[in-house]
């Protein structure tokens, strides 16, 4: 079975950067869809970015956030730059068995514990 453990989370004033880790083991991932959620307190838990076969973005990170894996780490990265508050939230790596990315979190069967990013203004 395979675990994961984010990193990397933290306070940072707006426009900076962070880098996300998702560290998988137990198995690799290679063979699996690594997606990125995000959750804030009274909100749903919404889609940030997912690897597999393809590479998604929700529209709210995209050109700002990017996604990807070192396989010889068995680990994915969220790297996220000029930040906004509006993405203060707890960040979550989710998994499941096939490569195909989905953007709603029921069809991830493998979590982490999640990071906090807060983003000041």
């Amino acid at each position: 079975q395979v675990q994961l453990v984010e990193s990397g989370g933290g306070l940072v004033q707006a426009g900076g950067s962070l880098r996300l880790s998702c560290a998988a083991s137990g198995r690799t991932v290679s063979s699996y869809a690594v997606t990125w959620f995000r959750q804030s307190p009274g909100k749903e838990r919404e889609f940030v970015g997912g690897s597999g076969i393809k590479t998604l973005y929700a529209d709210s990170v995209k050109g700002r956030f990017t996604i990807s894996r070192d396989n010889g780490k068995n680990t994915v990265y969220l790297e996220m730059n000029s930040l906004k508050p509006e993405d203060t939230a707890v960040y979550y790596c989710a998994a499941r068995n096939s490569l195909g990315v989905v953007i709603t979190s029921i069809a991830y069967d493998i979590w982490g514990q999640g990071t906090q990013v807060t983003v000041s203004s």
